[in-house]
């Protein structure tokens, strides 16, 4: 499933330090970016091939400059992941943390995945 992050689920996040575990069981991927970002452009553009190369896979992204809330969840996001590129992608397997990037590529993206 590919879908956007609601504004709850990225304030519980700052509040927790964390996202939610019901968001990050088994295979998922996290997106935090800015909807301007031509690299992000370019992943979005691949997220449905990977989805349907492998339907059990989540993946969460939210733009988060167009939210009003944007400069506290991007403090957090920089504060908190040590990261201040975009896109900025979590992976997740079984709601632990397994690896972070930036861009990659469909490859790249999955093989952090733990896919291919």
């Amino acid at each position: 499933m590919i879908r956007n992050l609601t504004e709850a689920e990225c304030k519980r996040a700052m509040e927790q330090g964390e996202f939610d575990g019901s968001l990050i069981r088994g295979s998922a991927a996290l997106i935090l970016t800015q909807s301007w970002c031509p690299q992000w452009k370019a992943m979005k553009s691949y997220l449905e091939e990977a989805e349907s190369r492998f339907p059990g896979l989540d993946i969460l992204y939210v733009e988060y400059d167009t939210a009003p809330w944007h400069e506290a969840f991007m403090g957090f996001k920089e504060r908190r992941f040590a990261n201040r590129e975009i896109p900025y992608v979590r992976y997740y397997r079984d709601g632990t943390c397994t690896g972070q990037s930036n861009y990659v590529t469909l490859e790249g993206f999955l093989h952090r995945l733990g896919l291919e």
